[in-house]
């Protein structure tokens, strides 16, 4: 009578197959996108016949096609796309791939295992590692407002860019980009995705608060701050004024130095950034500038920015 040598699989072996059960399933989500000269990026089939992409990958409006593990090619019409936070969306009629399945983001856990998942040249491509760092919304550069800030330490190979970062379920915990840091790369979080891909089905771009300045920071005199009793020694100096803008029509001038919006401190631009969401357009912003050495309060209706295309 034989008997069976075979031993049970390992704790590894099972952490091993469940991973790449896991890359399998997200990867039937995931397009290679071929919108640039260059090897192509990857994109996530959001929601039925909408792909998400990176921006910044995405180098022409036009001739853009898609492409799955199968090797089928499809056409994609540009539905819209938002710089700022360095995301595009395509349409992609009879697109014949599920779409992504979805992670609970209150779930994450910083030393979670996840995976980074992208359209290789030869099928799914996978990178693994944990998530790094989790925090609180954030303002990009460019003035984009992330819900979350989400870091894995995955590596994102060439044409990593838009393809998706996933739990070990394969759940899609959003879209990875590098370019919305030059020192790492980050992961736009889901629930930014969305509302950003609404507002580009809605209307073509997204909406966001516009004040018409050119502003820098500075560092203030000792003596001012002491005199003026600021609570900090820096200020944002403004050096340009966009005509007929809302702060043009609130009296702001060239020279104005900003320590002060809705009565808290600004110290860098990204603090003026950060208050200037969809919501707050047509509302009034208070403002505190020193001017000629003395504090002045100014009321500025907030406007709209106009679309942006690079």
């Amino acid at each position: 009578m034989e008997t069976d040598t075979k031993r049970p699989p390992t704790p590894l072996t099972q952490l091993s197959n469940s991973l790449a059960d896991a890359a399998d399933r997200s990867g039937r989500s995931i397009v290679a996108v071929h919108g640039r000269d260059r090897y192509p990026a990857s994109g996530v089939h959001w929601r039925p016949s909408l792909i998400v992409a990176a921006n910044h990958a995405l180098e022409r409006d036009e001739e853009i096609f898609v492409s799955v593990a199968s090797g089928a090619h499809s056409a994609a019409q540009l539905v819209g796309r938002d710089p700022t936070t360095d995301l595009a969306v395509l349409k992609v009629a009879n697109l014949q791939i599920p779409h992504a399945d979805f992670a609970d983001l209150d779930s994450l856990r910083v030393g979670h295992l996840v995976l980074a998942i992208a359209a290789g040249e030869v099928g799914t491509s996978a990178s693994l590692g944990v998530l790094s760092a989790l925090g609180a919304g954030w303002t990009t550069w460019r003035g984009g407002h992330i819900d979350r800030f989400i870091r894995a330490d995955v590596d994102l190979y060439p044409g990593f860019s838009g393809g998706a970062l996933v739990n070990a379920e394969g759940e899609v915990i959003g879209i990875n980009t590098s370019g919305l840091s030059r020192r790492f790369d980050l992961t736009v979080s889901a629930t930014t995705v969305n509302r950003v891909l609404d507002q580009l089905l809605d209307r073509g771009h997204v909406t966001r608060g516009y004040l018409g300045l050119g502003m820098q920071p500075i560092r203030l005199p000792e003596t001012l701050v002491g005199s003026l009793k600021l609570p900090t020694n820096t200020g944002i100096i403004v050096v340009s004024v966009e005509p007929d803008q809302a702060a043009d029509k609130s009296g702001v001038l060239i020279g104005d130095v900003v320590v002060a919006l809705d009565g808290s401190a600004i110290e860098d631009p990204e603090d003026i950034l950060s208050l200037l969401g969809a919501d707050r357009i047509g509302k009034q912003l208070q403002a505190r500038v020193i001017r000629a050495g003395a504090l002045k309060d100014l009321e500025i209706v907030i406007g709209e920015r106009a679309a942006e295309s690079e």
